[in-house]
């Protein structure tokens, strides 16, 4: 596996290797030994996975408040996505800023995103299937997030607000000045 740090510190992107021949492939998609040796520590407890059906459907920006807290290692199953994370940790010195991978089933290429960060895609194709990682199970108290189109973040999405599938929940998320302090830069995970 490649592993290369992201302008956002702790931010990654992974980069399997695929051994093919007439067959086919093999790839390693997860390895906690790699991982590892690139100073992530994360026990995953739950995959998660969503299939998108219209080019342009955006998810998020979406983190969970601690307690529960979660960081994620996502990937494509089928189709591709521009892959968003977003650092919401106050204090740090890139607090709003955010860093966006292109994620392909063919390239098989990941992004790791820790705590302390939203995290959102948007589809670059039909069909398409997101499979996560996550180290903390689900929290329907603790689930939160901030506005996709937010205009202080800036995020250079591959489609217009007015084309953007969006579901109702991420339409009303509040802007990044309107959240609390949730996440502390240097804190302890």
């Amino acid at each position: 596996m490649d592993i290369r740090q992201t302008a956002l510190d702790g931010v990654l992107t992974i980069i399997p290797k695929k051994i093919g021949d007439a067959r086919g492939y093999f790839v390693e998609t997860y390895s906690a030994r790699a991982l590892a040796d690139a100073g992530v520590s994360t026990t995953f407890v739950q995959d998660n996975q969503s299939l998108s059906r219209w080019r342009g459907t955006v998810r998020g920006l979406h983190f969970q408040r601690p307690p529960a807290a979660q960081a994620k290692l996502v990937r494509v199953i089928q189709g591709a996505i521009f892959d968003v994370a977003v650092d919401l940790r106050h204090g740090s010195p890139t607090y709003g800023t955010w860093v966006g991978e292109t994620l392909t089933a063919q390239g098989g290429e990941q992004l790791f995103v820790p705590r302390g960060f939203a995290h959102g895609f948007c589809t670059l194709s039909e069909d398409t299937v997101v499979a996560y990682k996550v180290d903390g199970y689900y929290s329907r108290e603790h689930d939160a997030g901030v506005h996709w189109a937010d205009p202080d973040i800036g995020i250079a999405w591959p489609v217009t607000s007015d084309s953007a599938v969006l579901s109702d929940k991420d339409r009303a998320m509040p802007r990044l000045k309107d959240l609390p302090a949730i996440f502390a830069y240097g804190a302890a995970p």
